[in-house]
C-alpha cells in the first residue's frame, strides 16, 4: 500500500480542507470522516448540508454516490463467505476504491489460493484508512493555513492513474477501463452523479464478459475443476 499512500493522502487532506472550508465546524467535519469514510459521499453532501437540504435528500445523495461499493461487495462476497455478519459489515466499511483493486489484484497472481486472504484485506484495507483519516484530520485542522495554488487534487488523481495503468497489461482490465472512462464522461451530467455509478457498472461488466470470453476459448476451459 506504499505506493498508492501518497495519493490517498493527498485525496484525504483536500477533502478535509474541503469541508472545514465550506463551513462545517471542526467537530462535525471530524464526525463526517469518521463516519462516512467516503471521500466522494462526503463532497457530495457537503452543499447539501450547507443548504440546509432535508436529512432524507443529503442521505439519499450519500447513498446514490456510493453505490458502486454494492458493486464492490459483490465482487468480494465469495472471499468473505462464512465470516459473521458483524466481521462482515467492518471489512464492509472498509472497502475502498484502492483497496479494491490491490485485493482482487493480488488474489489473481495467487496459484494456489492464499489461505489468508481475508488478513491481506483487513491489512491493505487498514492501511488505507489510516492514511485516508490521518491525512483527513490534518486537513481538518490546518485547513486556514494550506493554499489552494498546492494544487494537492491533482497528486492525488495521478498518483491514482499510476496504479491503475500498470492493471491495464491484461485485456479485460484494459477493456472495462476504456468502458468505464467513456460511459463516465458521455453521463457526466447525469444527477447525484449518477455517471461515475453507470460507468463503474458498465466497467466492471465489460471486463467480467472479456474474461469469460478469453477463458471460454482456453485449451481445457471445459474440463471439470
Amino acid at each position: 500500500m506504499l505506493g498508492p499512500a501518497p495519493g490517498v493522502f493527498a485525496w484525504g487532506l483536500v477533502t478535509g480542507i474541503a469541508m472545514v472550508k465550506s463551513g462545517l465546524s471542526v467537530p462535525h467535519a471530524l464526525g463526517l470522516s469518521l463516519v462516512a469514510y467516503a471521500g466522494s459521499a462526503q463532497l457530495a453532501a457537503l452543499p447539501l448540508i450547507l443548504a440546509g437540504a432535508p436529512l432524507w435528500l443529503i442521505t439519499v445523495t450519500a447513498l446514490v454516490v456510493n453505490l458502486r461499493f454494492v458493486v464492490y461487495s459483490a465482487l468480494l462476497r465469495d472471499y468473505f463467505r462464512g465470516l459473521g455478519l458483524w466481521r462482515r459489515i467492518g471489512l464492509g466499511y472498509l472497502i475502498g476504491d484502492i483497496t479494491l483493486v490491490q485485493f482482487l489484484n493480488r488474489m489473481k497472481r495467487q496459484d494456489p489460493p492464499m489461505h489468508h486472504s481475508v488478513a491481506y484485506y483487513l491489512g491493505s484495507a487498514a492501511c488505507n484508512w489510516l492514511a485516508w483519516q490521518s491525512s483527513s484530520i490534518l486537513g481538518i485542522l490546518t485547513a486556514g493555513s494550506i493554499p489552494q495554488r498546492w494544487g494537492l487534487e491533482l497528486a492525488g488523481t495521478l498518483a491514482l492513474i499510476a496504479l491503475v495503468v500498470p492493471l491495464c497489461a491484461q485485456l479485460p482490465a484494459l477493456a472495462g477501463v476504456v468502458v468505464a472512462g467513456v460511459v463516465a464522461i458521455l453521463a457526466h451530467d447525469l444527477p447525484l452523479k449518477l455517471g461515475m455509478l453507470a460507468g463503474v457498472v458498465a466497467g466492471i461488466s465489460v471486463a467480467m464478459w472479456v474474461e469469460s470470453r478469453r477463458s471460454a476459448r482456453m485449451p481445457g476451459a471445459g474440463a471439470a475443476p
